[in-house]
């Protein structure tokens, strides 16, 4: 078998368990990893700096592709890529879904204060309640929210109960010239009864992002692993030549053939990467 190189990890629902931790047998199994030469990228719908103090729980140097692809920076903070929504994209989506706006957070790169652009917290408390506690410094409020809208953002998220995304995202479909103009991303747990619905630049996903990653580090798809949970997973799923779900990961993911792994809260990550490291050895 080809020589792995290369590992990029989801976040939330694969490297963390249900208690948001890194258990102490994927840190030490990627540490393992790391020593061996192999190279971790952790791929995540999170923006950068909410995933940052998981990366740098590690111990060691690595990437972060962060905003489903939108964004590659250094765990250092170097930035290797960056892929905006443009603004006229952004705003032609925020009028489009006018029904939906009490449900949107619009991201703009960076850690400063007001980087997140929402108008109300009252639809998004109860479903996000964890997010906006741990971002409430970067949140700024607009009414209207196009007023906030100077600049091109990162991403714009819709979120909700899977029934109300559902219609949000049958009301995008609806608007044949946006959909190709942007991509769409979808990330739902089930047992939350949480669906996102992230809209980035044409084009932008984890898997584009990965692809651009290794390919500057000359490292070929076949010598790529991949290790996710949910939906926005699949275009880098779809790029590694060694593709893993985890024992949790959606049905739509399940139905596709990729190996299959143990479930975050039973070290899933670990697991389908010591199995990689041993034929490695």
């Amino acid at each position: 078998m080809s020589r792995v190189r290369l590992i990029a990890i989801d976040i939330d629902g694969t490297l963390l368990d249900s208690n948001f931790q890194v258990s102490e047998r994927n840190l030490a199994t990627l540490r393992r990893a790391n020593s061996l030469g192999v190279e971790i990228v952790l791929a995540t719908g999170r923006r950068h700096t909410f995933a940052l103090p998981v990366a740098q729980a590690l111990g060691f140097d690595l990437a972060l592709i962060s905003s489903n692809g939108a964004v590659t920076r250094t765990s250092q903070g170097e930035l290797f890529h960056s892929d905006p929504l443009p603004l006229a994209a952004a705003r032609e989506l925020v009028a489009h879904m006018t029904d939906f706006r009490r449900n949107m957070v619009i991201t703009f790169d960076g850690d400063a204060e007001g980087c997140l652009l929402l108008e109300t917290l009252e639809e998004l408390n109860e479903s996000i309640q964890r997010w906006l506690q741990k971002n409430q410094p970067y949140l700024r409020f607009v009414q209207p929210i196009e007023e906030g809208l100077t600049r091109d953002p990162i991403q714009a998220m819709f979120c909700g109960t899977i029934e109300r995304m559902a219609v949000a995202q049958k009301h995008l479909k609806s608007n044949r010239g946006l959909l190709t103009r942007i991509t769409a991303l979808k990330t739902e747990y089930k047992e939350r009864d949480l669906c996102m619905l992230d809209i980035l630049n044409s084009g932008c996903t984890k898997g584009a992002a990965l692809r651009r990653w290794a390919e500057a580090k000359g490292i070929p798809a076949e010598q790529v692993m991949a290790i996710g949970d949910n939906y926005n997973d699949i275009e880098m799923l779809e790029f590694a030549g060694f593709p893993y779900i985890m024992g949790n990961a959606t049905e739509e993911l399940r139905e596709r053939g990729y190996n299959t792994t143990l479930a975050n809260n039973e070290n899933g990550v670990a697991m389908a990467i010591d199995a990689v490291l041993e034929e490695m050895e």
